[in-house]
């Protein structure tokens, strides 16, 4: 049997109507950028997370940066973060000129300790940049509560977890600013690139409306410099034919989840560790994401048996030679690497199906016995 980490062919044939009908629309109309359908988009995105306005960008890497700009963070500034992510996190930081300061990540949530984070707060701290990684959100509550204390801008990268929730309040409630990623194989992906950012903050939505057109507030007329980052239309009538599955999407996911940890909780031990919802905390499961020991002998083993799987991610941060300079060295984060040594992500896909769990439930309690 194969089990494929990601079936987007299976969830374009089951809108396929639909979203056919809605390319050839914008095909038809010869309007690609911005536009009803961009402003429509961003509607429905805001108001499904929480926020008051969203800012349709052409990715969720360029989602981070104009935030980080529109909060005035740049050269000489310090954001803390996370070392357990992918590199567009630290990237954006230091696109814009700032300095990435990491802290350690709990391994039951492998989102950043939100306890470390006073620790390394220096005069130069502008803002605090954490991850919903996997689909769980990091602790808002305290999070905003840290950059309330310090007078801190609070920029969440929330790529992976659209629709998660914390007690009931959603993504981007709380915060400056939230991003998304609309990467195709998100819980809510597009068919190319594509981001956004979500606040509930008037002027810094304006901000963010002018940064993405090239620093216009009027066409010709440049109050700032900006950038060349939209999102097309092509792209929105895609997500706006995918956002009221969403919610069903991601019950399956959580599904899913359950099913996985029912079915390996057997297996549990010493080598493997299941992933863990926090109490309180709605996971929307982007990935569902084991440690073992032996995770590149298991991985090898799934392989041969016809199961994808993937590991995000296979080096910390600080240890990328891209950000060497930081100055960070091997063993400062010792909880990031060893997730970096251990987590192996299995599919959690909305199309799979229960036949599909148990095997590759069966394949890893076979490895593990």
């Amino acid at each position: 049997m194969n089990v494929p980490l990601a079936d987007l062919r299976a969830q374009y044939h089951e809108l396929k109507a639909e979203i056919d009908a809605a390319l050839v629309s914008v095909i038809e109309s010869g309007h690609f950028i911005n536009g009803d359908k961009v402003r429509l988009l961003e509607e429905q995105v805001a108001a499904a997370c929480g926020a008051n306005f969203g800012v349709g960008v052409a990715s969720g890497t360029d989602a981070l940066v104009l935030s980080l700009v529109a909060c005035g963070i740049g050269p000489g500034d310090e954001v803390v973060t996370t070392p357990f992510t992918f590199g567009a996190t630290t990237e954006a930081i230091a696109l814009v000129g700032a300095k990435a300061i990491y802290v350690d990540i709990d391994l039951c949530t492998f989102n950043l300790d939100v306890t470390q984070i006073e620790s390394v707060l220096t005069p130069r701290t502008r803002g605090i940049l954490p991850v919903d990684l996997f689909g769980q959100m990091a602790d808002r509550d305290t999070l905003a509560g840290l950059a309330r204390r310090h007078n801190l801008r609070l920029i969440i990268d929330s790529a992976q977890a659209v629709g998660a929730d914390q007690n009931g309040q959603r993504i981007a409630e709380l915060g400056d600013t939230t991003t998304l990623s609309f990467y195709p194989t998100k819980n809510l992906g597009a068919y190319g690139d594509g981001g956004m950012v979500l606040t509930n903050d008037p002027a810094l939505a304006e901000r963010l409306q002018s940064l993405r057109g090239h620093g216009q507030n009027a066409y010709g007329y440049h109050e700032r410099i900006g950038y060349c980052s939209r999102l097309d239309t092509m792209q929105a009538v895609v997500l706006l034919a995918k956002l009221p599955h969403l919610a069903r999407w991601n019950a399956a996911r959580q599904r899913n989840a359950a099913r996985y940890s029912e079915l390996l909780a057997d297996a549990a031990g010493q080598d493997l560790t299941l992933p863990r919802c926090e109490p309180g905390f709605q996971h929307v499961y982007h990935q569902y994401t084991i440690r073992h020991a032996h995770r590149d002998a298991l991985q090898a083993h799934l392989r041969r048996q016809g199961v994808d799987s993937k590991i995000f991610y296979p080096l910390s941060m600080h240890l990328q030679v891209a950000y060497a300079y930081l100055g960070y060295h091997a063993g400062d984060f010792p909880k990031s690497e060893r997730a970096t040594q251990e987590v192996l992500s299995l599919p959690i896909h909305p199309e799979l199906t229960d036949a599909q769990i148990a095997y590759a439930a069966d394949a890893i309690r076979a490895f593990s016995s």
